[in-house]
């Protein structure tokens, strides 16, 4: 089973390859917002994808004096981040497989406490 630590790392690098397909152009200052997270920790979280050629960062023109920047997915990006879905459903899938276990047995203590045997057994201490 992995750590939380790189469950967290790999879910934050979903989220940046899912945001940077869907909206190439955002800066690293409009990511950090929409991600809730620093800009200094997107920063090095896109200079890692860009290290291993997930992602290409290139330039284009807004207009005659400005240059801006975008994010695109390469093809290695595009087969991670398809790997880095898969995987973040099945642990979403089991996460909510453990909680909806954990409702039904709490549901369960609070109906058998309910119940007049279990205000019988809270009252007289068994």
């Amino acid at each position: 089973m992995a750590s939380r630590r790189s469950e967290d790392t790999e879910d934050l690098r979903f989220r940046v390859l899912k945001l940077v397909e869907s909206q190439p152009d955002l800066s690293q200052r409009d990511l950090a917002a929409a991600l809730g997270i620093s800009n200094g920790k997107v920063n090095y979280c896109l200079r890692a994808l860009i290290d291993k050629g997930l992602v290409k960062l290139s330039n284009f023109s807004n207009s005659k004096h400005h240059l801006g920047y975008v994010y695109l997915l390469t093809p290695s990006g595009i087969a991670e981040k398809a790997a880095l879905t898969r995987r973040f459903l099945q642990r979403k899938v089991a996460e909510y497989e453990a909680l909806k276990a954990e409702i039904e047995a709490l549901r369960a203590d609070v109906g058998a406490k309910d119940s007049p045997e279990g205000v019988a057994e809270a009252t007289h201490g068994k």
